[in-house]
């Protein structure tokens, strides 16, 4: 079954499945990747971070989450770990404990790389504080740079890598048509006490915090542009009144089965993302 209201599609993808269509080629393999909401509290409810990809990236000039790829480093080095073992995060993601592993690194790795907010602390139980001075921000460069690994950085600075901060909301794998396909995982993180966001990132041109519920809004306007997953994802956590409502929510949510929005060709001047 179908939504009855689908997702406008960007006239580039639809460019795409038209040529895949009618290549019958093999669809590219997707790359794992994971991404982040982080969230905020706000004077009447709460806040996410988005950020805004440069048009030259793929999926350029659209709003989402700061996230990215799984690199060969984030499970083959090892990290001082605290919170649910790898064993734990494999059967919340439906992955082996290496790959979960390295899920978990990437998505803690990409929203340093990308927002300067670090889920890492001196031990289980505490949590850096500010991480924006120069020598933290030499640190970060180095990271997205790949001049050092994200396990090398945390080693360095005596930090423990907190996976009990985040927490696995969904999972959506990239249509078959698409040149770059992605099977990406959805967490949320809440924003240490004492960090800010900073945009740092070469890969966005614009941030802003918004309420989930203002972000759907602007969407529907037409004001900010997004593809469905960022867009469904927003509208779930919007239906939530405060963080501790969301945060109680992941722990029901199933973050193993992917979702693929389906293209709809059937009217060729409105053509649609659906989801099952």
């Amino acid at each position: 079954m179908t939504i009855d209201r689908g997702f406008p599609v960007p006239p580039a993808l639809v460019e795409h499945a038209r040529r895949y269509l009618a290549g019958g080629g093999p669809p590219v393999v997707p790359r794992v990747a994971a991404t982040v909401l982080l969230l905020r509290p706000a004077r009447t409810g709460f806040e996410v971070y988005l950020i805004r990809r440069v048009a030259a990236m793929a999926f350029g000039g659209m709003y989402a989450f700061p996230g990215g790829g799984v690199d060969p480093s984030d499970s083959t080095t090892h990290v001082d770990w605290a919170g649910p073992e790898p064993a734990v995060w494999a059967a919340r993601l439906g992955l082996g404990p290496a790959a979960a592993q390295a899920v978990v690194c990437a998505a803690a790795r990409e929203v340093f790389e990308e927002a300067g907010v670090l889920l890492a602390g001196p031990d289980a139980d505490r949590i850096v504080g500010d991480v924006s001075d120069a020598g933290w921000e030499a640190a970060r460069a180095d990271l997205e740079q790949h001049r050092t690994g994200f396990a090398e950085l945390l080693a360095r600075r005596g930090l423990t890598l907190r996976s009990d901060l985040l927490l696995p909301w969904s999972r959506w794998v990239t249509p078959e048509f698409e040149p770059r396909r992605f099977d990406t995982y959805f967490f949320l993180a809440l924003l240490p006490e004492g960090q800010r966001t900073r945009d740092v990132s070469g890969e966005a041109d614009h941030t802003l915090w918004i309420r989930p519920a203002d972000a759907c809004a602007r969407a529907e306007a037409a004001e900010l542009k997004m593809l469905p997953p960022t867009l469904v994802t927003l509208g779930e956590v919007a239906g939530y009144p405060d963080l501790p409502a969301v945060a109680v929510a992941a722990t029901a949510r199933d973050a193993s089965t992917p979702i693929t929005p389906r293209l709809d060709l059937a009217d060729p001047d409105r053509p649609r993302f659906r989801l099952p």
